[in-house]
């Protein structure tokens, strides 16, 4: 292989690329975009639940118990219902997703020290966030059921018992809970394996379709000289891309970075490296940049999204999705990535992610140089 020739092809994928701004730009500015749009959009939190109320104690104690969930940052009051029929009206109209019930006795029973019920109704059509919700209620519920404990004994000149058991909850490494913390690492990971397969997966077939591949043909540049020189351009706009996703996820989103920045830069490019490869075998083998663009849009973002435990958790999927998910460099490179960022481990804890990316890179970039040698021959 002559590292001059190399350098000929990349000259010439350079020029092309160059004289094409609005591909560009787009190239560049793309992944900025779906960062922002899913940064912000994408988030785990419930915060600010619709919730409506149908108070038909009218009394101090509830009126205690609702100015609870209004003062909580987990619910909205939107609502004041007469009647169960307002409430199902309300829900029908994605008014509300919650709605709280307190019975007519409710003052009368807790004054004298019995038990009593409040009915919490839920919007069930998004089982996560009415789970949720329920549990933000639950909680509530139970604070206020203690606060009455507490002062049913404090009448009674009593004295309080201590706990058998004292929970003290502490989240490691996100303490806030904050989903874009989670979210924005494994981001990442998918927008650029996206970018970096649709940068690539037209070259060879643009090449076929404006019929420059016979003169390539007719070079003496060999089927390894030019895939590496096509590829020389599109791996220094993927690793522009990665930096300024890792600045806009750090200032923009504010997602710390505990981990090693060198095993950072060196994965990421076996990754860059990996996926600018898929996309040159998708471009060599589909020979339509049609048809190239949209192999490579489901042979990336899709697997990405869905196998690789960015948004969805491995360990519940079914047991032959799970061994799928084996398949999927994303799965490797989102693990690092949040492994690095928030849990600040090295090496030590992540050779495994890194060695099977590395075999990943290896495996496709080994590929689509015999399949340019056969395209050549």
């Amino acid at each position: 292989m002559r590292l001059r020739r190399m350098l000929a092809v990349a000259r010439k994928e350079f020029i092309h690329v160059w004289r094409d701004p609005r591909a560009l730009g787009v190239s560049i500015a793309l992944p900025l975009v779906l960062l922002l749009l899913f940064g912000y959009a994408l988030t785990l939190d419930v915060d600010r639940v619709p919730l409506a109320v149908w108070d038909q104690s009218h009394t101090p104690e509830s009126r205690e118990l609702l100015s609870r969930f209004e003062h909580s940052r987990y619910f909205s009051l939107q609502e004041r219902a007469e009647n169960y029929r307002t409430i199902e009206q309300a829900m029908d109209r994605n008014q509300i997703l919650m709605a709280l019930v307190i019975p007519v006795d409710f003052a009368s029973r807790v004054g004298s020290d019995r038990s009593t019920q409040v009915q919490v109704l839920t919007d069930g059509s998004d089982a996560n966030t009415a789970a949720l919700a329920m549990g933000y209620a639950e909680s509530i519920v139970r604070s206020y059921s203690q606060q009455l404990l507490v002062n049913r004994v404090k009448r009674r000149g009593g004295q309080l018992p201590e706990a058998a058991l004292e929970l003290r909850p502490r989240a490691w490494f996100n303490t806030d809970l904050e989903s874009r913390i989670y979210i924005v690492p494994g981001l990442i990971a998918v927008i650029i394996m996206l970018i970096a397969a649709l940068l690539t997966s037209l070259t060879v077939a643009r090449e076929w379709e404006t019929g420059t591949m016979e003169q390539l043909i007719s070079t003496p540049v060999r089927g390894p000289e030019l895939m590496l020189g096509k590829l020389a351009p599109y791996f220094a706009i993927a690793v522009l891309d990665t930096v300024l996703s890792m600045l806009a996820g750090y200032f923009l989103f504010a997602v710390p970075m505990r981990g090693s920045l060198l095993l950072l830069a060196c994965m990421s490019v076996v990754y860059i490296i990996g996926a600018l490869s898929m996309g040159i075998l998708i471009s060599a083998l589909a020979k339509s940049q049609l048809l190239a663009s949209q192999m490579a849009f489901t042979a990336t973002f899709l697997p990405a999204f869905l196998l690789s435990g960015f948004m969805f958790d491995i360990g519940n999927m079914p047991k032959a999705l799970q061994l799928v998910t084996y398949l999927i460099p994303a799965r490797y490179f989102v693990t690092i990535l949040r492994g690095l960022y928030l849990k600040g481990v090295g090496f030590a804890v992540l050779w495994p992610e890194c060695l099977l990316l590395t075999v990943f890179g290896a495996i496709m970039l080994t590929l689509s140089i015999r399949v340019f040698k056969k395209q050549l021959v």
